[in-house]
């Protein structure tokens, strides 16, 4: 009898260690998180929605593409460089995604909203991606918007009334298909180093 309880007690104490092994390593495992190229903002406490309205006329909000990656860039039409090249790429990580590129919603939001006419956006987009949406609202909202999605925008006069040019923010903002801010990638990062993190979202 006693050699039964010791092997009984021995074998529990075994068990245990096995399980608790086991919990350890599923711990660890669950707690590693993705290698993401862009920088994770993963919990940030801000740009958590919108109300835009799209080229087409149509009121956006962020629970509109549920189910999507949605990437945001703010941008105007008449930007020399940074804009044109953020949205070819945006196009490009669409392709190099394959299929999975219909789940990425890419977004341009124009700083611009004085020039920046819908008919203007809508033709702009077209250059790049039909998928593609461009969003405008008032100046007064758009002050309210780029504090909220902590994006810096300026105008700088120009030699008329109407050839100023905008500084501004030149990165995009990540959502998981939950709608949850992920990432913030900086500009020049290039196509494929995008398309890598948006198909670790859309795994």
């Amino acid at each position: 009898m006693l050699f039964y309880k010791s092997w009984a007690s021995a074998l529990m104490r075994a068990t245990f260690a096995a399980c608790a092994m086991s919990a350890a390593l599923l711990s660890g495992c669950s707690e590693q998180k993705p290698a993401f190229a862009s920088v994770d903002i993963t919990g940030a406490d801000y740009a958590k929605n919108f109300e835009l309205t799209d080229h087409n006329g149509q009121v956006r909000h962020l629970t509109d593409f549920a189910g999507k990656v949605v990437v945001i860039f703010f941008g105007y039409t008449q930007c020399p460089d940074v804009c044109p090249t953020s949205m070819a790429e945006l196009a490009e990580v669409k392709t190099l995604l394959g299929k999975d590129g219909e789940r990425v919603q890419g977004l341009f939001v124009t700083v611009d909203p004085e020039r920046d006419t819908p008919e203007l956006l809508k033709a702009y987009m077209a250059n790049f991606d039909p998928s593609l949406l461009a969003l405008r609202t008032t100046p007064e909202q758009l002050a309210v918007l780029a504090k909220d999605y902590k994006v810096y925008y300026k105008k700088v006069p120009g030699s008329t009334a109407t050839s100023y040019t905008m500084d501004h923010s030149a990165g995009s903002y990540v959502y998981d298909p939950k709608g949850q801010l992920r990432l913030f990638t900086r500009y020049g990062s290039g196509a494929k180093v995008l398309a890598a993190d948006i198909a670790l979202l859309l795994r």
